[in-house]
């Protein structure tokens, strides 16, 4: 089904936020994301509430060919990190972003000694990733937020053109789910987590 008509669907918002689920990069496929449907997940990212209205978010979108280049970077800092790490481990650095149509890598670029404090900054990047995941679900495609060594390994981060003042929050994968997707059932007793002051 295209993923514009999934969109236009009768859910209603807060249907569509109670059923988001995140899906492992490995579970999903081709077809990602067009041009316009990434533009309008950057455009909602846009839109993460920003103190000062700074705009600390930074995308950087990897797809195609870039995947496949992303993969050989992980290995590579991978190998700076570890002398000898298993094989295992170097494949599922290489193989994961192989599998995923595409990549969004989140960062906010934080300007040090701002009256806005910089975890603010990094909340709002943070937010921008969370409306990433929000809008791509609206749009019909499963997503999941990830972290990891390789969003810490300043080879990385260099490698994707970040600066030193630059904090990345994570990458997001986007695709076609290859299984239907079911929100696992939460059973959090709301309770636990709130109270009245």
């Amino acid at each position: 089904m295209d993923a514009f008509a999934q969109s236009e669907s009768a859910i209603s918002p807060i249907d569509m936020l109670l059923s988001r689920a995140s899906v492992s990069p490995r579970l999903l496929a081709e077809p990602g994301p067009s041009d316009a449907q990434i533009g309008l997940i950057l455009d909602a990212a846009l839109r993460a509430p920003d103190h000062g209205n700074l705009k600390p978010a930074r995308f950087i979108v990897i797809r195609g060919e870039a995947c496949q280049r992303f993969g050989a970077l992980a290995v590579q800092a991978l190998h700076q990190r570890e002398p000898d790490p298993p094989a295992a481990l170097i494949e599922k650095f290489r193989s994961w972003p192989r599998t995923v149509p595409v990549i969004i890598a989140v960062a906010a670029t934080v300007r040090a000694g701002h009256k806005i404090p910089e975890i603010e900054q990094i909340l709002s990047a943070g937010a921008a990733a969370m409306n990433i995941l929000n809008a791509a679900h609206a749009l019909g495609f499963a997503a999941m937020w990830v972290t990891g060594p390789n969003a810490y390994d300043p080879v990385v981060l260099r490698a994707l053109g970040l600066g030193e003042s630059d904090k990345l929050v994570g990458y997001v994968g986007i695709g076609t789910p290859i299984n239907a997707v079911r929100p696992t059932p939460r059973k959090l007793d709301r309770q636990t987590f709130v109270s009245e002051w």
